[in-house]
């Protein structure tokens, strides 16, 4: 009555307000303690549901587990799970506590996959903790703090069933501030594989164990007897240092029961780390390698590991096999290369490890193929291609997994690995929890592969070329449990191979559009190849010079193999700066055989000779040379008679040798001559050299004046002579035969009668003496000392 009194537009009075709140709390309180309750008494219902998905989804408290102990427990076990939790949020976590919750068995491999990829708590899929007992309590999380726990239960205590795969849980629930109630804020899954008794059929597992590196020696040797090799650095010897990548593989393989995979190029590069060797500076500068002891410890130790074991080489430096079928085929000689790998990797093996090796296996990246990758990895003579199954998949709905072996055609068989097996440890392994989870997942792949089928399969395992040392580490454990399971055992490569096929599996193998685009983006281009190509064409052409040619040929065909590695996927710009530095060195060594260049030169004269010198600073000789001298005016200059004319050439290594052309000039002026070197199959060798001769020929009329000044001199000379012969004759007939007219003794000439050659010049010719002629009063006094009659000193003036 009193709200129908209140008209509209009015505000009611105080004590109506008042009635109205009142009555409105005391008609709502039953439904609010209702609200309450229902929150309070199913806190693991529907809110739970949401607040996993909205706080444990988010990773609120992270859970690592650590460790799982044992990987694979049997009856009477105690299995014991350590790890840590760390609360992600701002607020503190209360009231909590970590404990394992156990679902049920898996029946499919898809179903091991779908469970690890889950975040997310979901009641009743990852059922019930296991007990209060078997928990470890937390009173506060505080924000950021790891804190350690550990979980340990009586297998006998988790009420396992039948042999299988069963997911295992570690959650922690508590509570916060803003969410007061019980929740699971953090939760973990791993896999519990569980095969207490031998199991009726054994799986024959086998895994590759690969000893790949990437490209660590240059085309680059010393000039000495040795050729000491040249590093592109010193990574190397960090790899098989001890902890290193390397050493943890071989230390960790040695005992195990597997099959070595090895690049041969590897063994090359720590064998000749053993002796002297350099490692590439800045500029044309080089160190000396002091890890001769590292190396011959990590291959004494190799050649111990392997020497029962099964090894199969791959083809030297590992060539990329798909790159080369993609983008190589179309360039010349590039299938050449494969074959000079595969040729060389046996020899390699052997040489180093003492053992001999399988190479009927070609492995491409990833196990991925098409029907140019089979081609080309079978085109150097390998019969068994490692394949891998997400390229190779089945078509048929078999539901279990295959035996490995596929006969694909053509007497090839492809060896599919296992896919989910050989990817399970890739990525970031360093955290002791991602390893334990890699390790657990692999072993519930491989259990539940078993329970399949009766049937005895053989299965490959092929993991990543070149692991990390923390993937080697996780591998090995993995495996060391599994090949102490109940349900697996060891086979070789070679074994697996051969294995009955299972008629039912496919064989077709995928075209070249379903080869994955990811791989493909890292390929080498086809660029690259005809820079290989470029390479071998220049060394071909050197060698046929060289007096040792293995000096040259066999370091630079093993740089050639590394330009094709299969090591330089992802790294395209590594890539292109090897293969230049490879050509380079190689133009530097060719250009140390060369012509020395030649300024103009004058010919005088209708013939002369030109030298042309040739220098070689190598260390060894060379050979094989023609020189050709060219003239590119013949009608004016001939060479030899010819336009052009060839000499053999052979040069001591550190020498020069000068080689000359004979020439026959028809007209002066300047003539452009070219020498160039040849190999003795007609290729071009070097730079050609140009130089002018001039030529200033000597005509006929020049003869003319030159004969007629020599005829005048001669003319000149017997004139005198014929002039002096008379003087004397008639001096002789004035004289008579009695001596002089006034009857004088003509005494001899000597110091008391000197006669100087002016007086006895007079004498012949008829004159008299100045000295008998009488003195003249007008005669001036002589402005010299009166001349000697001694005979006049070397240099000094005669007056005639």
């Amino acid at each position: 009555m009193a709200e129908a009194a209140d008209f509209q537009g009015t505000c009611p009075s105080p004590a109506r307000q008042w009635l109205r709140r009142t009555g409105a709390l005391l008609a709502g309180a039953p439904l609010l303690a209702g609200l309450l309750q229902l929150s309070a008494v199913a806190p693991a219902g529907a809110a739970e549901q949401t607040s996993a998905q909205a706080v444990s989804g988010s990773q609120t408290v992270s859970v690592s587990v650590d460790t799982f102990s044992p990987s694979v427990p049997t009856d009477g076990d105690t299995l014991t799970i350590s790890g840590t939790v760390t609360n992600n949020g701002k607020q503190a976590v209360t009231g909590a506590h970590v404990g394992l919750r156990l679902g049920q068995a898996l029946s499919t491999r898809s179903a091991i996959d779908t469970v690890a990829k889950r975040t997310d708590y979901i009641q009743g899929v990852d059922g019930s903790e296991v007990g209060d007992k078997y928990t470890e309590k937390f009173a506060k999380l505080t924000p950021g703090v790891a804190e350690p726990f550990t979980l340990s239960v009586p297998v006998d205590k988790l009420d396992l069933g039948d042999n299988g795969v069963y997911p295992l849980a570690v959650s922690l629930s508590g509570q916060t501030s803003a969410q007061p109630w019980d929740q699971v804020l953090g939760i973990q899954r791993t896999f519990l594989p569980w095969q207490p008794g031998e199991a009726d059929t054994k799986t024959k597992t086998t895994y590759l164990w690969p000893l790949v590196s990437g490209v660590h020696m240059t085309a680059q040797t010393g000039s000495n007897e040795q050729q000491t090799p040249v590093f592109l650095n010193d990574d190397l010897a960090k790899e098989i240092s001890p902890g290193g990548r390397l050493d943890q593989m071989l230390s960790l393989g040695k005992d195990l029961d597997v099959t070595w995979v090895i690049d041969p190029d590897l063994l090359a590069s720590v064998d000749a780390m053993t002796r002297s060797y350099k490692i590439q500076g800045d500029g044309d500068t080089t160190t000396t390698g002091t890890h001769q002891a590292v190396a011959k410890a990590w291959l004494a130790e190799l050649q111990s590991a392997v020497a029962d074991k099964e090894v199969v080489a791959l083809p030297f430096a590992d060539p990329d096999l798909a790159s080369l079928a993609h983008n190589g085929t179309s360039v010349t000689g590039s299938l050449s290369h494969l074959k000079d790998a595969t040729d060389v990797a046996a020899t390699t093996v052997e040489t180093v490890l003492h053992v001999t090796p399988n190479t009927d296996f070609a492995w491409p990246v990833s196990g991925a193929v098409d029907p140019s990758i089979i081609k080309v990895a079978t085109s150097a003579g390998a019969d068994k291609v490692i394949a891998r199954s997400d390229s190779l998949q089945e078509t048929g709905g078999l539901p279990y997994t295959p035996s490995a072996a596929r006969p694909i055609g053509g007497g090839t068989t492809a060896v599919v690995a296992d896919a989910r097996l050989s990817t399970a440890f890739e990525g970031d392994l360093t955290k002791a929890g991602d390893a334990t989870l890699a390790e657990q997942k692999f072993l519930a792949q491989s259990l539940a592969l078993d329970l399949q089928s009766d049937k005895q399969r053989s299965i490959v395992v092929a993991p990543q070329r070149m692991p990390t040392a923390s993937q080697a580490q996780a591998m090995a454990e993995a495996l060391t449990t599994l090949q102490g399971s109940t349900w697996s055992e060891s086979q070789d490569l070679a074994a697996a191979a051969k294995a009955k096929p299972d008629p039912s599996a496919t064989t077709k193998v995928p075209s070249s559009s379903a080869y994955p685009s990811s791989l493909r983006k890292q390929e080498l281009p086809k660029s690259a190849f005809e820079e290989i190509a470029t390479t071998q064409d220049k060394l071909d052409n050197f060698r046929v010079i060289l007096s040792d040619e293995s000096r040259v040929v066999t370091p630079f065909g093993r740089a050639v193999n590394r330009e094709m590695s299969t090591s330089w996927r992802g790294r395209a710009g590594e890539a292109e700066n090897f293969r230049q530095s490879v050509l380079g060195y190689l133009d530097d060594l060719t250009d140390q055989v060369k012509l020395i260049d030649k300024s103009e030169t004058k010919l005088s004269g209708r013939s002369a000779t030109i030298p042309v010198t040739v220098q070689n600073n190598l260390v060894q000789g060379v050979d094989h040379l023609v020189l050709r001298l060219t003239s590119t005016s013949p009608t004016r200059l001939k060479i030899g008679g010819k336009a052009y004319t060839e000499q053999r050439v052979t040069v001591n290594g550190g020498h020069s040798q000068s080689v000359k052309f004979t020439t026959s000039a028809n007209a002066n002026g300047k003539v452009t001559v070219v020498a160039q070197l040849y190999t003795q199959d007609g290729q071009e060798y070097g730079q050609a050299v140009s130089f002018d001769v001039k030529v200033t020929e000597v005509t006929a009329t020049v003869m003319l004046v030159i004969g007629g000044g020599v005829l005048l001199l001669v003319l000149a000379g017997f004139r005198m002579y014929t002039h002096r012969k008379r003087a004397v004759a008639r001096q002789a007939e004035e004289e008579g035969p009695d001596g002089p007219d006034d009857g004088a003794v003509e005494e001899p000439d000597g110091p008391e009668n000197p006669v100087g050659p002016q007086d006895r010049l007079k004498e012949e010719s008829g004159t008299p003496s100045r000295a008998d002629d009488p003195e003249q009063p007008s005669d001036p006094t002589p402005d010299t000392a009166p001349e000697s009659a001694d005979p006049s000193g070397t240099g000094e003036r005669v007056d005639r």
